[in-house]
């Protein structure tokens, strides 16, 4: 009898630890109920609270709600986002076909603002061209 009544301790020792650590690392919005911290509290109680908590508290997998795509606002209102990236992108690949255009009919390139055009733009330095600076 004395095996018994420690084997019955020791399960519900594991099963009171099980269920306070199972309660403590759901989301809050697997508790139904009361709150998380309520709910911390009642599997505290010894088999008991550990019992309510997996008949009452925790809500299942299945009982959560999905929300379609097709109803969720903030799905909805990426849509609008990426089609008016797409018509962005358009309106821009435009204008480059059009600026091709202009490059091509003139048959030069224009400077590029990082490249000096002539002398008078250099920042001083002679000694490209053999003179030493002092």
């Amino acid at each position: 009898m004395a095996r018994f009544i420690v084997l019955f301790v020791i399960a519900a020792v594991v099963f009171t630890v099980f269920s306070i650590i199972d309660c403590a690392v759901q989301p809050a919005t697997r508790h139904r109920g009361v709150s998380k911290r309520w709910w911390i509290v009642i599997t505290c109680v010894p088999v008991i609270g550990g019992l309510l908590w997996f008949l009452i508290g925790r809500a299942r997998r299945s009982q959560l709600r999905s929300i379609a795509p097709d109803d969720d606002p903030a799905f909805l209102g990426s849509l609008d986002a990426i089609a008016n990236q797409d018509e962005r992108i358009r309106q821009l690949e435009e204008e480059l076909a059009k600026l091709d255009e202009e490059l091509g009919a003139n048959g030069t390139t224009p400077p590029r603002g990082d490249e000096p055009t002539g002398p008078d733009e250099s920042d001083g330095d002679d000694r490209a061209e053999g003179g030493t600076r002092r």
